[in-house]
């Protein structure tokens, strides 16, 4: 038995000048037609042709009535007198079209489509593109909610109104060249170039506007850039060439520090604070991960695809309260199950497993500390923790004689005693000792300066 046909053919992107012959004559002798719409220029010719427009009043979304619209097909082409229905649809039957795509997805039907000019054919006229050699994307606005991506140049589709308008607006940096791209081959053809944040004031927009970003510089394209750097430096600088993942150990460690300094020193609070330094060491940190990436893509054993895949599925397991159903009471929970999964996830047997003991002394303390927490050890009170450390401070003795350097490493509990207690006096005041001592640190150098004869700097905290 022979299947039903559907037979798609496309009204053009325009009046009727861009509708094919074969268009225009499968519609003309069709014994069973339909237009999805007659809102289109092209199709005041097919004014006997029924269209579905009523049911758009009438269904309750989209996705119902392109359903409803797919089974009528399916049924009309069933009883058609030549076992065919013929079906117009805007612009090109394989550009945007949602009813198409379900068609597709029956088996028991023969669905065909005729060549057809389409909006990217007119948008591409319009502004002198050769769409393979900008390797132009097509994008629906009405697919997604998320920031678009470059590099570019895109083209947006379905911006039929202000208020989709002001979505794709969302969805990119306020500053982004658009181009409004208005009713183009038409007699009332608009091309108007405005910055994405006015995107919502173009109120004309309706079925035949469309949006063409020029470039658009996201961090996909300018991680590539970069990588495509590292590359170069690693073939032609002799430098680069020589360095390995154990060598270059310092020199992340030193640009981290030097970023902690940058970050301590800018005030995110004020409007006016200059972001150039913090953007500069943020980005020698970011440097020695794409260096490391580079070494381990030579090697094939990783790279930055499978670095940043990594940790964004590990952050998507670890954060079940967003990607999930489970439900928190606030940070500390947040916390506390963080370390649950963490220690499930890599198969540990204590919390304090993976614990970086290399970390700064009282930084590594208070870590376990909060480890200890969490697995319910009693913890001091503020007062506990002051008369403990009283008591250490009883039983110091200072000898005597000044020594020169501090070199001993095996000195008396008490000094564990009396830094342990101070340590939780800071954690339960919600002071970070580290910090306090910095601080206390760099007055010190200021009075240094001032003994040597120089002025105290100026990132005096």
């Amino acid at each position: 038995m022979i299947p039903p046909t559907i037979l798609i053919v496309g009204l053009g992107p325009g009046d009727s000048s861009l509708l094919t012959a074969a268009a225009r004559d499968a519609l003309l002798n069709a014994p069973v037609a339909r237009l999805r719409t007659r809102r289109h220029p092209a199709a005041q010719e097919f004014a006997m042709v029924p269209s579905y427009d009523e049911w758009y009043e009438t269904a309750s979304s989209f996705d119902e009535l392109y359903e409803n619209i797919v089974r009528d097909l399916i049924q009309l082409a069933a009883e058609s007198p030549n076992n065919t229905v013929v079906y117009a649809v805007p612009g090109s039957p394989v550009v945007a079209e949602r009813t198409v795509e379900l068609l597709f997805g029956y088996t028991d039907i023969d669905v065909r489509c005729q060549p057809a000019v389409s909006v990217i054919d007119v948008a591409c006229a319009a502004l002198g593109c050769d769409p393979m050699a900008q390797s132009l994307r097509v994008v629906d606005a009405l697919s997604s909610s998320e920031p678009l991506r470059g590099p570019g140049p895109l083209l947006v589709l379905q911006t039929y109104s202000a208020e989709i308008l002001a979505t794709v607006a969302d969805r990119l940096p306020p500053s982004t060249e658009v181009i409004v791209l208005h009713h183009v081959g038409l007699p009332d053809e608009h091309i108007e170039s405005i910055v994405a944040r006015s995107l919502p004031s173009f109120t004309a927009a309706d079925h035949l506007t469309s949006l063409w970003v020029p470039s658009l510089r996201t961090a996909g394209e300018a991680m590539d850039d970069l990588v495509d750097l590292m590359r170069t430096l690693r073939a032609q600088c002799p430098w680069d060439q020589e360095q390995t993942h154990s060598s270059l150990t310092r020199h992340l460690l030193e640009e981290a520090y030097e970023a902690l300094d940058a970050l301590d020193a800018y005030d995110a609070d004020d409007p006016h604070a200059d972001a150039r330094h913090v953007m500069e060491e943020l980005g020698d940190v970011l440097f020695q991960i794409v260096f490391h990436a580079e070494l381990g893509s030579e090697d094939e054993r990783f790279d930055l695809v499978t670095i940043a895949d990594g940790v964004r599925e590990k952050l998507i397991g670890r954060h079940p309260h967003v990607f999930g159903d489970v439900e928190v009471d606030g940070a500390d929970d947040v916390a506390s199950r963080w370390e649950e999964i963490k220690r499930v996830e890599k198969k540990r047997s204590s919390v304090t497993d993976g614990v970086a003991l290399q970390l700064p002394a009282l930084t590594l303390y208070a870590k376990m500390r909060r480890k200890a927490l969490s697995v319910g050890l009693p913890l001091d009170d503020g007062d506990t923790a002051r008369h403990r450390a009283a008591r250490a401070l009883d039983h110091i003795v200072i000898p005597m004689d000044v020594v020169s350097d501090a070199v001993v490493t095996d000195a008396d509990p008490a000094w564990g005693d009396l830094l342990s207690a101070v340590e939780d006096m800071a954690r339960i005041a919600g002071v970070d000792l580290e910090g306090v001592l910095r601080e206390r640190a760099l007055r010190l150098r200021d009075d240094i300066r001032v003994a040597e004869g120089h002025g105290p700097t100026n990132d005096t905290p």
